[in-house]
């Protein structure tokens, strides 16, 4: 008889939980030792070979989240973009990646490939035609990201991974946004995922990681190209992520409540022009995201109306706080133009349609009401001061 897999929330919890055998604790003890034994010993440990005991114990958590084989931790998540990027791309190799991206993915590869002799291409739009529109006959990889940062557009995994493996291109998603909450991508075709665990993983705003999840054989390869770049992750925040990861479940559900509500909130306001997330009925990628999809999301965009100065909305906030990043149980706000995408130039986030009135909006897990009455408070003093004398 097949046994039958466990609950997210199961996983989350227990997978990848060292056992603490001389006092019997239930939480994972914490090695902290950068030195181990080299005689006599079934494993040479090393930090910098991502193979402590912490580190290997919540490999096997984001491997069984990710529906993968395998996991690796890394110090970030660009570390984690960057050294499975250049694990699979050598030079005179072509790379195609979606329209929209984070704007650190996009920095990487518009300075950092043509260095090292590969080529690259955008699409012009989100659809699987896009992809193979770009396709070259030295393409070796395809890279996604679903929801997109920050405009939440919805790419087809399937229909992606498909194109892919009739050319025998290896596909890469990063998948921070939706988290193995959402989504997991690897059960709709996709070879790499990658994320960002600073982010939802991590969940409480205080620590910094990555992390690639594949199957051992892509794996063997990532960590080869890893121990040169050494992006390994200290064995006190590995602790301190395993612990966090136990709750991501949970989290992830009330941000995703959270975000719904919101964003019918905000569709509704007179003060608001747009508003991005692939839970509303009006997105053009409701109905693909719930084909891929079990939840749309903790993260939303959304456009103030024109007389409304997003800086001054910015300082009249009084719950939500104006700070970089996302994914924590505090809701938070961005001016994409300033931060993610600042590395960008303003023709180029013209053209993924990033205006300087996007507001990227992540849910954290307070109750809705404050929120809305942060937000109006926030449109009402803003308008007062704005008002023509």
């Amino acid at each position: 008889m097949t046994k039958s897999p466990k609950g997210t929330n199961t996983v989350c919890t227990h997978v990848g939980t060292l056992e603490d055998k001389e006092y019997k604790g239930a939480a994972s003890p914490l090695y902290m030792s950068s030195s181990y034994a080299f005689e006599d010993v079934d494993v040479k440990r090393y930090p910098r070979y991502f193979n402590t005991p912490n580190q290997e114990a919540l490999s096997k958590k984001m491997a069984a989240l990710e529906h993968t084989e395998a996991a690796m931790i890394f110090g970030s998540g660009m570390a984690a973009i960057s050294t499975a990027l250049m694990t699979f791309l050598q030079a005179g190799d072509h790379i195609v990646f979606q329209q929209t991206l984070y704007g650190g993915t996009y920095n990487f590869a518009v300075t950092q490939l043509e260095k090292y002799g590969i080529s690259y291409s955008f699409t012009d739009g989100w659809e699987v035609s896009d992809f193979e529109a770009v396709v070259k006959p030295n393409t070796k990889l395809i890279y996604v990201e679903t929801p997109s940062n920050p405009l939440l557009t919805i790419t087809d995994l399937r229909g992606v991974a498909e194109l892919a493996s009739k050319q025998g291109i290896l596909t890469m998603i990063d998948n921070t946004f939706a988290s193995p909450i959402n989504q997991t991508p690897a059960d709709l075709g996709i070879d790499v995922i990658l994320h960002s665990a600073t982010k939802y993983m991590g969940g409480h705003s205080d620590i910094c990681a990555g992390v690639v999840a594949c199957s051992q054989e892509n794996l063997d390869k990532v960590f080869h190209t890893a121990i040169c770049f050494g992006g390994s992750l200290s064995d006190y925040t590995v602790w301190l992520l395993e612990r966090s990861v136990k709750t991501m479940g949970l989290r992830v559900k009330a941000q995703n409540d959270n975000a719904m509500k919101m964003a019918t909130y905000l569709k509704n306001n007179q003060d608001v022009e747009n508003v991005y997330y692939p839970g509303l009925e009006s997105h053009p990628g409701h109905d693909l995201a719930k084909s891929q999809m079990t939840g749309f999301g903790g993260m939303l965009s959304f456009e103030l109306s024109p007389d409304i100065d997003v800086s001054l909305f910015f300082k009249h906030l009084e719950l939500i706080k104006p700070s970089m990043s996302l994914a924590g149980v505090e809701s938070t706000m961005i001016s994409p133009t300033k931060t993610s995408h600042a590395l960008m130039s303003p023709e180029d986030r013209q053209k993924q349609g990033i205006k300087d009135s996007l507001i990227r909006f992540s849910l954290g897990i307070e109750e809705t009401e404050d929120l809305v009455h942060d937000i109006e408070q926030a449109i009402s003093k803003t308008k007062s001061m704005t008002v023509p004398a």
